[in-house]
């Protein structure tokens, strides 16, 4: 019975997660969900940058603190192993919803496209950058991710064990396909307002300060394999001049989780 908890809450989670994903792309599109990144309750300027600055604070102290290997640590101390990572996963996404409850939009337009084919190639770009965070996520292992693989496993009394590190698709192009896609999704946009340039800058910042972070921790967890893998693949930007092996691997346990 235990087991089957365990497996019913990583289930949860996991149902939790993939309702805030789609919900995330329509909050930042400002299209079709009811609360958006740039349609809310009129608040003050001041007050509204102040409110939608700590969202976006404890958004990235959350999401990166938790996926610290000495907080894993620390948490399954009072929480089964296989229950960990739906454990971040449910909490990164109640975070989520809490910053897209409480968002309050600034007024002010940075830039404004209004010729059809220009707004239809950002909005074609918007899309492609949430199609490659999704995709990327199937690249590696996807259920892995985000917990359902170890409760499952669990439920079957099967030990986990972690995937082999190998290179697929994406990750012979830039070492974080996953991040590249949100950057994408979070800068294409025909109508910039202050909210989304706040929005934008904050989780780039965020972004790229965190994979700092998790690139020690993948050098720590797999050495010279990874210290060559980063010198071939670029992180972020793809380059042509950089060559990416075609054997060699990239598994679960190098998936940024920043």
């Amino acid at each position: 019975m235990g087991r089957f908890i365990i497996f019913l809450y990583g289930a949860l989670s996991y149902v939790i997660f993939f309702i805030t994903f789609l919900y995330a792309i329509g909050f930042v599109a400002d299209a079709i969900v009811p609360k958006t990144i740039d349609n809310g309750p009129a608040t003050a300027p001041v007050a509204a940058f102040i409110i939608d600055a700590l969202l976006l604070a404890l958004f990235a102290v959350q999401h990166s603190g938790m996926a610290r290997r000495g907080f894993k640590r620390w948490l399954t101390k009072f929480l089964p192993q296989p229950a960990e990572r739906s454990t971040y996963v449910l909490l990164s996404s109640a975070v989520l919803i809490l910053l897209f409850w409480q968002w309050r939009p600034l007024p002010g337009v940075i830039w404004q496209v209004d010729a059809p084919a220009g707004r239809y190639a950002l909005y074609a770009l918007y899309a492609l950058g949430w199609l490659i965070v999704l995709t990327g996520t199937f690249m590696i292992n996807h259920f892995d991710l985000f917990g359902l693989r170890q409760v499952w496993l669990h439920a079957r009394n099967i030990d986990y064990s972690d995937l082999p590190f190998r290179t697929t698709a994406f990750y012979r192009i830039v070492r974080h396909p996953l991040m590249l896609g949100f950057l994408i999704a979070f800068w294409a946009t025909p109508s910039m307002s202050s909210g989304h340039l706040l929005f934008s800058i904050a989780t780039t910042a965020y972004i790229l300060l965190a994979l700092q972070l998790e690139e020690r921790d993948l050098v720590a967890a797999h050495g010279e394999t990874y210290r060559d893998y980063r010198r071939r693949v670029p992180m972020l930007l793809p380059s042509p001049w950089r060559r990416s092996k075609r054997d060699g691997g990239f598994g679960s346990s190098g998936v940024p989780r920043i």
